[in-house]
This record gives structure tokens, C-alpha cells and sequence, in this order.
């Protein structure tokens, strides 16, 4: 069974410069795509925060890549101010459809399934909410729970995400990426939350223990993500939590701790 993720839109990139192009700007590394192998990656600010995430792909006589629908428009012109002189189409593509179920494994973590790109027309796929609660059971970011310009790509967990190429060359945020990698000086993490009632909206402080730990990020119903100061947890030694006067539990995810 297959599901359509209508709220993914996918970009393509054509023409000679397009992987020349991509490399220079992306976190991972664009010489690691393949027919049979996926990317992910991300677009950051000089100062190394998150803009845009998104997977890539190749078809369609092209890059693929696979976005948040709501910021489609702004990557594709972000992208196309990079562009100079370079060989490079760019353009959204609202003949194709992103699909989950079947397709190339998601290369964030193997829990996620497999999703392709496909041609809107000639697919039977209805949308669901099942892709949205399978990732956030497994506490995946992904798009809006970044926000844009606000956090670093390690401490969002893109590393752990298998997002970030340590051994690539230059793009847009690397050295304050590498230097955060390489300092050990990440000190925040996105987690999950949790409540038994409706959760308090993005920008609500966490506290525990009398401590500001971080802020809610995103929320969907009970369960959401927070940026949360890994010391300043620690220092809370297990204090309950709370958000807006909403008792809440922060829960780390397993892939966090294993980097396959």
C-alpha cells in the first residue's frame, strides 16, 4: 500500500552544471547519489543554520529534489540565485508526486520505509496520515520543525540523519558546521515531547527543576519536538517537565545514540 504525501513538492534541477551546482551548496555529497541510492541533505545560511532540508533523487532526466511543499517556492528561488552562470534549470514540478511505501529505501533510517517520485497522473495513491505518525513515533524532523535560520545542522540531528558529509568539500555553512563537529561545541538537541493533552504552541519555554531548558519547536496534538540544552538537562537530574503549565515528557531518540 502506498501513500501520497500531498504535502511534499518536488523541485528538478537539469542541465550540465546541475550536480556541480548542488555540490557546492548542499550538506552531503552529490558525487554519493545514484539510480538506486538517495540523499539527504540540506540547505544552510553562511552561519551554518538550517533553511531548507530535503531528499534527493535522480529522475526524470534529472536531480530530484523532494521538499516541504510550503517552501517549495523559496528554495527553488534561493537555489536559482546561487545559479550565476551556470548550466542549470530550475523549476518546481507539480506533475510529479512524492509517494511513500515503495520506491528507493529512505536514506535518513531504514525505519522510514522507501518513498519514489512519480508521475501525479499515473499514480493511485491517496494521502494519509500514516507516514506523518510513523515519523513522528520514530522522532524524525523534518522541515517546519526546523524552522528556517534557526537552528544548526548538528544540533537538529542532521549528522545522526546521515545529512552532513564530513568529507566532501566547501558548501554554503561548512566551516561553522565542521568547526561545531569537529570543537564538540553542539550543545543543544531537537527531542521529542510528549503530553497527555494538547501540547502548548511553538516558541513555549520547557522548564524543569526551576531551569529553562529550551523551547517547543513544533507540535502535533500530544507529541512535537523541542531544541533542548543537553546540560541544562542534565543539571535538572530528572525534575519533572513542563511547557505553559502543561506537564510534558522529553524523550531521546534511539537513532540519536546509533550512527549506522
Amino acid at each position: 500500500m502506498t501513500t501520497r504525501l500531498d504535502d511534499r513538492a518536488v523541485i528538478a534541477l537539469s542541465g550540465p552544471d546541475a550536480r556541480t551546482l548542488l555540490q557546492g551548496l548542499i550538506t552531503n555529497d552529490i558525487d554519493r547519489l545514484s539510480p538506486g541510492r538517495a540523499l539527504y541533505a540540506a540547505l544552510l545560511t553562511p552561519q551554518g543554520k538550517i533553511l531548507f532540508d530535503f531528499l534527493v533523487s535522480e529522475g526524470d532526466g534529472a536531480v530530484l529534489l523532494d521538499c516541504a511543499a510550503a517552501s517549495a517556492q523559496a528554495l527553488a528561488k534561493r537555489l536559482a540565485m546561487y545559479r550565476l552562470r551556470a548550466k542549470v534549470e530550475i523549476g518546481i514540478r507539480p506533475q510529479l508526486a512524492v509517494i511513500w511505501g515503495e520506491g528507493l529505501d529512505d536514506p535518513r533510517l531504514p525505519a522510514l520505509g522507501k518513498r519514489s517520485i512519480v508521475a501525479r497522473a499515473e499514480t493511485g495513491a491517496e494521502p494519509s496520515g500514516e507516514y506523518l505518525e510513523n515519523r513522528l513515533k520514530l522522532g524524525v524532523p523534518e522541515g517546519a520543525d526546523f524552522g528556517s535560520d534557526k537552528m544548526f545542522a548538528l544540533d537538529a540531528g542532521l549528522e545522526e540523519l546521515h545529512g552532513v558529509s564530513f568529507e566532501k568539500g566547501c558548501y554554503v555553512g561548512q566551516e561553522l558546521t565542521a568547526r561545531m563537529k569537529h570543537r564538540g561545541t553542539a550543545r543543544k538537541r531537537l527531542l521529542v515531547i510528549e503530553s497527555d493533552s494538547a501540547l502548548p504552541p511553538a516558541g513555549t519555554d520547557i522548564t524543569a527543576g526551576g531551569r529553562e531548558l529550551g523551547q517547543i519547536v513544533s507540535t502535533y496534538g500530544r507529541r512535537g519536538f523541542a531544541l533542548i540544552r543537553l546540560d541544562r538537562l542534565e543539571e535538572a537530574k530528572g525534575a519533572p517537565c513542563e511547557s505553559g503549565g502543561v506537564p510534558l515528557r522529553l524523550v531521546r531518540q534511539s537513532w540519536l545514540d546509533a550512527r549506522a
